[in-house]
């Protein structure tokens, strides 16, 4: 008589939860400062002291770079879950950029050394920053890229479409933070009139809407892949 085949034994280990860094930090995970800013509030400046670590709550955060002839550029708008600052952590004496809050946000700020124990002893928060490094490298190369090999309409659809945060998963997609004409030239390296141009030409050609703030389309991806 062939023996019946046993049950299988249901493991007894539960699956371990993805590690919630929002939740982590915004619940005092991490031995920090909270600190509110209007818009347009200056949270630091090129060349002043780095010493901390700094997490968006809530709001957004310009981050610009001036030349010694006072030329400014946007080098990255940034929202709630990311981290800026990290620069301390390699080194960097003075902040290499100025930061500034583009609506009401709160800010978390981390002192370098407690930054340092978290990624030693939360082994968890230290994957999800180093993946944040990594993704922020990336960027940092496509952007050089979008530069140097992109028209200026190409540039600014594709930075409407990373303001939208498409492609990023459990983010609120479609809308884009309020950011001026202005801001929008200084990011891709044109003029304010040339950016005035493409967002009517996308705005007639459906693309992006204004309804109670900037409206984005998927459909504007055709611009970037376009030829």
């Amino acid at each position: 008589m062939s023996k019946s085949p046993g049950k299988k034994k249901k493991s007894t280990l539960s699956k371990k939860p993805d590690f919630d860094l929002r939740a982590f930090l915004d619940t005092g995970g991490a031995a920090g400062k909270v600190i509110s800013f209007k818009r347009s509030n200056v949270i630091y400046s090129q060349g002043d002291s780095a010493k901390s670590v700094m997490y968006i709550q809530q709001g957004g955060v310009k981050l610009s770079v001036i030349n010694q002839k006072g030329k400014e550029a946007v080098v990255a708008i940034l929202g709630p879950g990311n981290f800026f600052g990290e620069g301390s952590l390699a080194g960097q004496a003075v902040c290499m950029a100025t930061a500034t809050a583009t609506s009401p946000t709160s800010v978390l700020f981390i002192e370098k050394k407690e930054m340092m124990r978290l990624l030693r002893e939360e082994h968890a928060l230290s994957d999800v920053f180093i993946s944040h490094m990594l993704t922020r490298n990336i960027r940092i190369e496509e952007d050089l890229i979008d530069q140097l090999f992109n028209s200026s309409e190409k540039r600014l659809a594709r930075t409407l479409l990373l303001l939208a945060r498409y492609g990023k998963e459990n983010e609120t997609h479609g809308v884009i933070p309020k950011v001026s004409q202005e801001t929008l030239a200084e990011m891709i390296g044109a003029t304010r009139s040339r950016v005035n141009f493409f967002m009517n030409k996308f705005r007639k050609l459906g693309f992006i809407k204004y309804n109670g703030g900037l409206r984005i389309n998927t459909s504007l991806l055709s611009v970037v892949l376009h030829d």
